[in-house]
């Protein structure tokens, strides 16, 4: 996996050393460093913000500032949102006081309550009790680091306490991590609703036990990773420190995974030139499943389309999306597709770069023989799907170029029923020989060596349909030749959690259909390509 695509998750102590390579006691490259994560996290939270309407012109920000890098951080964050709104207020607190401000942070707080225009518009509270004085748009916490330890002390237990009853607050937003989750987690954490990883991710974020605390995760690249970065783990450095030097295999998936898609095409192209996807599917029980996958694959560059489905919803699906090839297929009893039709199959498929089998197929013996013979058949890339996800199908996988697409209860049984950690995602990868894609809040790609995580996305995906979009991307970037499969899986997840997150600010999460995020594909390559 090209290293411009995504970056490590770190522990905490490799994360500390990793920071020590790149600053060490130099405090201008600290204070650099500092200045982006808040025009970062500032950036990200009005972005997200616009899923609940958008930052009001008179918006009041809540800072909850540590003594640390965090504190530095969240200040330099509401300087930034105040100096976009001109006419918003924030309210800072210090739970350890003003004289335990690191130097760093301490200069951050001077820039937050001395810049033009700004000290008007700044208060200090004093205690947790006062942050109900008065609603907030935003709650930026910056209390604690990466290197927390626990116990939290009371007085900040309680501010803690105060912000996360606090029903006046309309979006909690953790800088790094949110205050109380470390290595090891306190009793008590800020619980927020997005959390802003800066520079990288640290390994307690994707922790089961913390996801309450965590809530929706964003990273921002700081630029740590990057080859040119002095210090950088990337710059053939030798001076590693060992306790840092351990292979990750955990990775975030950045934006920049989709660069190639928003690239010039080349100009002496035809339609066979971005490959020919085939797509089987569809049930009188689940009749819609196939159709969002090919409206799906349509928008994925793909040359050719061909779909076959049940003879009797060709007609209506022609109509609906002309630009697919729909091919009618014998239908069993029970509404399904029938045996009978492989051959239909058989005399097209070399003209195919790859396979989606599965939308809507339904759980009808027949269709799951049907499958079962496909993927035996079948020597081209495949995106198995929904019920074609069963252990006695991708028995025949081995060997094949294959991506999975399972939601949580279909991992189960592929997995046998073992806890879906970034370990036994390994090795069921590995013991299948197919790229596994476990959709959930975080969406996570598997081979048999790396977990890759994507953080894009969110609620708006939580609906019927999403995973019936993602495997017609999925097989429509499968399709383009220069695309394998666990490049073509990531892509494929990025982009649709990308257009998600475009529609959820554009529309809201809640009155909206999924099918509306197609129409947010072409922003999405747009914003991947700034």
């Amino acid at each position: 996996m090209n290293s411009t695509w995504s970056d490590p998750v770190l522990t905490c102590v490799a994360a500390r050393a990793l920071e020590e390579r790149l600053f060490g006691s130099d405090e201008e490259r600290e204070w650099a460093a500092m200045r982006r994560a808040g025009a970062g996290v500032a950036g990200a939270v009005l972005a997200d913000f616009g899923e609940i309407g958008g930052f009001p012109d008179g918006g009041r920000v809540l800072v909850l500032a540590g003594k640390g890098h965090n504190g530095g951080d969240a200040l330099l964050a509401a300087k930034t949102i105040l100096e976009q709104f001109p006419a918003a207020q924030a309210a800072v607190l210090f739970p350890c006081g003003e004289r335990a401000l690191r130097p760093l942070a301490w200069r951050a707080w001077r820039e937050l309550s001395g810049g033009p225009g700004l000290p008007n518009r700044v208060q200090r509270i004093f205690t947790g009790q006062e942050t109900h004085a008065t609603a907030y748009e935003v709650c930026l916490d910056g209390l604690f680091g990466f290197q927390f330890h626990p116990p939290v002390e009371a007085a900040t237990a309680e501010v803690l306490h105060c912000v996360n009853v606090h029903s006046g607050i309309r979006l909690r937003a953790a800088v790094d991590l949110p205050s109380g989750v470390g290595e090891e987690s306190g009793d008590i954490t800020f619980h927020a609703d997005f959390t802003y990883a800066t520079g990288s991710v640290k390994a307690p974020l994707l922790a089961p036990r913390n996801r309450e605390a965590v809530g929706r995760l964003r990273y921002l690249d700081l630029g740590f990773f990057n080859p040119t970065s002095v210090g950088s783990p990337l710059a053939g450095d030798a001076s590693v420190p060992s306790r840092a030097s351990a292979l990750p295999t955990d990775f975030v998936l950045k934006s920049s995974v989709l660069a190639p898609l928003a690239a010039l095409r080349a100009p002496q192209s035809d339609k066979r030139t971005f490959g020919h996807l085939f797509m089987i599917g569809g049930s009188r029980g689940y009749p819609g499943a196939v159709l969002m996958s090919a409206r799906a694959a349509l928008r994925s560059g793909v040359g050719l389309v061909t779909v076959f489905l049940p003879q009797s919803l060709v007609a209506a699906y022609a109509a609906s999306a002309p630009e697919a090839i729909w091919v009618g297929w014998p239908e069993a009893p029970g509404g399904g597709l029938a045996l009978e039709g492989l051959p239909l199959l058989r005399a097209r498929l070399e003209r195919a770069t790859a396979l989606v089998v599965g939308p809507g197929l339904g759980s009808e013996g027949e269709a799951l023989v049907l499958a079962g013979r496909i993927v035996k058949l079948a020597d081209i890339p495949m995106v198995i799907d929904a019920d074609a996800l069963q252990p006695s199908i991708l028995a025949a996988v081995r060997g094949k170029r294959v991506i999975c697409l399972p939601h949580a209860g279909e991992f189960q049984r592929l997995a046998g029923g073992r806890e879906a950690t970034s370990t036994v995602l390994r090795a069921v990868a590995h013991e299948t020989g197919a790229t596994i894609v476990l959709k959930g809040p975080v969406t996570r790609i598997a081979d048999g060596d790396r977990v890759h995580h994507s953080f894009f996305g969110g609620p708006l995906l939580a609906r019927g349909g999403s995973g019936d979009l993602l495997a017609g991307l999925v097989g429509g970037l499968l399709a383009q030749s220069a695309f394998e499969p666990v490049p073509a899986a990531c892509r494929g997840v990025v982009w649709h959690g990308l257009a998600a997150d475009l529609l959820a600010r554009d529309r809201g999460q809640v009155a909206v259909q999924v099918t509306q995020l197609l129409d947010y594909l072409p922003a999405a390559l747009r914003e991947a390509a700034r």
